[in-house]
């Protein structure tokens, strides 16, 4: 066991609550989940940067200490990678994505450049037992995972987002329906169901007026699974609506097609009860199409809304809704009529304050 002084803190570390001096080890658990420190080893000038536990974004340089987090991460942009078979200090990995997830890459997309590599210093000890100097490996997460969680939504709506894929505009749609239906007085929280380690978007339903929010990362999942979707889903929907909020809304990261899970959450029959409204998220009238299409044929799921690029002008959205029957609303554009009619969606029409136009 020896002392080391970091520079920053990844936002995936949050729940350890770690100060900048930290007990670190060399027997390392090659393992999702496991709190690491590296050195960088590199300058980039793009992707260079990290979120912090803070929420700020903090530019990365070689020479800075960082702790971040083992984790995989297959995505259709940017990094893609996974966890060692191994690790011991002086390996090199690479900083796969800018909330700390640290692996060995397989792939990358031109745009981010490669990723930062890291030299391996060692495993963050945590001391759980009072009064004692026994330290174990720090992990990610409040709690871990219960993957025999029950679904009880306790009667509040809920409304969900999918997406195309990545970048479908999901996020920027769920803060403008949290924004809407706080200014019409109703009480909402949020969370995020899957994805890789990131709390941007959950801060975001914060900043939007979200009463209290999840991630994924709060039950110790690094980089959501098919196996890990739907038990997250039901234990953040029966945490947050055991508060009474008049609605929950939540994002599905990725897209319907994707390698985080969206597609086991919407298979399971208890999850779609549980959902009031889904709206899609969709980057092209073709996407739209396809998504609408695959939500109802494979997912029994009929979307109440679509949104995203493809309605970003009139064009896209008549074609949207005459070619799938579905309405379509601009979450930048047009925020307050998409977050009227997920208001209607959910049923909380009449429970809504009524906003007078100027």
């Amino acid at each position: 066991m020896k002392t080391v002084v970091v520079d920053k803190i990844a936002s995936i570390t949050q729940a350890c609550a770690l100060g900048h001096e930290l007990r670190i080890a060399d027997e390392i658990p090659a393992e999702e989940g496991v709190i690491v420190v590296v050195e960088i080893l590199t300058d980039k000038s793009t992707y260079n940067t990290l979120e912090l536990t803070s929420g700020r974004m903090a530019k990365l340089g070689k020479g800075d200490v960082v702790v971040g987090a083992l984790g995989t991460r297959k995505a259709l942009f940017g990094y893609s990678g996974h966890v060692p078979e191994s690790i011991k200090p002086g390996d090199v990995i690479q900083m796969l994505n800018i909330g700390g997830v640290l692996g060995i890459c397989d792939s990358a997309t031109p745009d981010k450049g490669k990723p930062f590599d890291c030299r391996v210093l060692g495993v963050v000890l945590d001391f759980p037992y009072l009064g004692e100097r026994i330290g174990v490996p720090a992990r990610a997460g409040y709690r871990p995972l219960d993957f025999d969680a029950k679904l009880d939504a306790h009667g509040v709506p809920v409304i969900a987002l999918a997406g195309t894929c990545m970048e479908a505009g999901k996020t920027a749609a769920a803060a403008a329906i949290v924004a809407r239906m706080r200014h019409r007085g109703l009480i909402i929280d949020a969370f995020k169901a899957t994805g890789v380690s990131l709390r941007r978007d959950i801060m975001a339903f914060e900043d939007a007026g979200a009463r209290k929010t999840m991630i994924f990362t709060d039950l110790g999942v690094i980089t959501t699974t098919r196996r890990t979707g739907p038990a997250l889903t039901r234990t953040m929907l029966t945490d947050l609506s055991a508060g009474k909020p008049d609605v929950i809304v939540f994002e599905l990261g990725d897209g319907l097609l994707g390698t985080y899970g969206v597609d086991a959450i919407l298979d399971c029959e208890d999850i779609r009860k549980a959902i009031t409204g889904v709206v899609l998220s969709a980057n092209d009238p073709v996407a739209a199409w396809g998504g609408v299409k695959l939500l109802r044929e494979r997912f029994h799921v009929d979307p109440c809304l679509v949104t995203g690029p493809a309605t970003d002008n009139q064009v896209g959205v008549d074609i949207i809704q005459q070619q799938t029957g579905v309405q379509a609303f601009n979450a930048i554009s047009n925020p307050a009529a998409l977050g009227d009619a997920a208001i209607a969606a959910a049923g909380l029409a009449q429970r809504a304050t009524k906003i007078e136009a100027a």
